[in-house]
């Protein structure tokens, strides 16, 4: 494969493109601005929400963004929503109900695209004070469908939880995870960064063997497996988590080493 080159190039945001101030260098945005220049489009794929992705629009002006793990594609230029696939009501309702019978302390939040809404005693983490963030009760978050449900526990150790939630959502829904908290990523049932990757791929007429793209955590896993079983690269950061190391093709420096950036100009 030494002379091959990709067709599309995928990466998710944060370990990975985004260096640890959460800020993409002056060399990544010029080595991507090379590959547009040529007719390569840049697809971010990311467990963010489009309400977070208004900075990186600033940085790479436009293309398209796969949000929460698959369930949201975005146009940066436009920032309209193209396309959805949310969890429904009976669904969370589920899922959050025996979720609070099995670990009475397992607080929630919901994404909903342009807005998020959080039990008053889930913690989060970042833009608490954002537009669009408010706390709600859980019965009011069941109310509509969501992009993204979100498990919390603040005592459990982050694969025991994940496992846990694993087992309770079955068939019902997608269970991931992008931290390294005990914090569980949910979404409606078959909705991956994969699945997300290959319709932005299609609406390019690409196939996975003619795509990079670049992880670090779990909720890569789906989109490395894609790529790498079509003949496509999968690229784990340095730091990546050991599940995604084992499901690579290939392994760059890391994210504040602008490992995007040299991996691509490698080829």
């Amino acid at each position: 494969m030494s002379d091959w080159k990709p067709r599309l190039i995928a990466s998710d945001m944060d370990g990975t493109l985004l260096r640890w101030d959460d800020t993409v260098s002056e060399a990544t945005v010029a080595e991507l601005g090379r590959w547009r220049a040529d007719g390569v489009p840049v697809v971010l794929a990311t467990g963010r929400p489009p309400r977070w992705m208004h900075r990186i629009r600033e940085v790479l002006g436009h293309g398209t963004a796969v949000c929460c793990n698959g369930a949201v594609l975005l146009d940066l230029e436009s920032f309209e929503i193209l396309h959805e696939e949310p969890l429904l009501p009976d669904v969370l309702r589920a899922v959050t109900a025996e979720l609070r019978r099995r670990q009475p302390d397992t607080w929630f939040a919901v994404e909903y695209g342009l807005e998020f809404r959080h039990e008053p005693v889930y913690k989060p983490r970042w833009d608490v004070d954002a537009p669009g963030v408010a706390e709600a009760t859980l019965e009011e978050m069941m109310l509509q469908p969501a992009a993204k449900l979100l498990a919390r526990h603040e005592d459990l150790p982050r694969d025991e939880f994940v496992a846990l939630v694993e087992e309770v959502a079955g068939g019902q829904a997608t269970v991931t995870c992008s931290s390294t908290d005990a914090l569980a990523e949910i979404s409606a049932p078959g909705v991956t960064k994969a699945t997300g990757l290959a319709k932005v791929a299609a609406r390019h007429g690409v196939g996975p063997e003619d795509v990079v793209v670049f992880g670090d955590m779990p909720n890569d896993i789906a989109a490395f497996e894609w790529v790498r079983d079509g003949g496509g690269r999968a690229v784990a950061m340095a730091h990546a988590h050991p599940d995604l190391l084992a499901v690579c093709t290939d392994v760059t420096v890391g994210n504040d080493e602008d490992g995007v950036a040299a991996f691509l100009s490698s080829l």
